[in-house]
């Protein structure tokens, strides 16, 4: 699922999208979205049973995205109780001083694929977030095949202070692909790389 599902990558010239905002858009062909979508079609390649969230908790108003999103994580959770794996996924937006996009991507295989980076809630802020350990001893160890797999896709596991709707299940994750300085291409790419990864990891843990 999406809690930002209008994110996109940078223009290109030769296929643009219209814009909702700044580098987003509500067409689902160039959004996250789209790198979602490789992602289910990864896990499903490799048999494991997946529900791709597409919708638009962001648009047309960005605030309380997350309340929106939590309400729409709650539902699907109580109408498939035994998921335990809750992918939220973004992409990242650095900018430095001087207004420069960063563009966070390597080569893996020869291809240009956009880095991955895992992010983890926790209680600092106050919010009840009592099983946060669980998630990020999850992460840790997909982190860790993500490391062996690959030379520089993974970019360091982030721990902040906000809960981001984790406490709704100990396998919860965000997952950044890449950041709007990146193409699609280049997202899709590293989206593909990373879920193949992540579900030899959960095949390997259900034996």
């Amino acid at each position: 699922m999406h809690t930002h599902a209008t994110e996109a990558y940078a223009q290109n010239p030769d296929d643009p999208y219209p814009e909702s905002g700044t580098a987003r858009t509500t067409d689902p062909s160039h959004s996250i979205i789209r790198v979602g979508d490789e992602i289910t079609r990864i896990f499903t390649e490799m048999g494991l049973n997946v529900i791709h969230d597409t919708t638009l908790y962001d648009y047309p108003s960005y605030n309380e995205a997350y309340t929106r999103s939590r309400a729409g994580i709650e539902a699907i959770l109580a109408q498939h109780p035994t998921i335990q794996v809750v992918l939220d996924v973004h992409r990242d937006a650095l900018v430095g001083s001087g207004g420069e996009i960063y563009k966070m991507v390597t080569t893996e295989a020869g291809q240009k694929v956009a880095q991955v980076m895992m992010v983890l809630g926790t209680d600092a802020s106050g919010a009840d977030h009592p099983r946060w350990k669980d998630n990020l001893a999850f992460a840790l160890r997909l982190q860790k095949n993500l490391i062996r797999g690959y030379t520089s896709l993974a970019r360091p596991t982030v721990l902040r202070r906000g809960r981001y709707n984790q406490h709704l299940s100990p396998g919860a994750i965000l997952v950044e692909v890449g950041g709007h300085g990146n193409t699609l291409s280049e997202a899709i790419a590293g989206g593909r790389l990373w879920a193949d990864s992540v579900a030899r990891t959960l095949l390997d843990m259900k034996e």
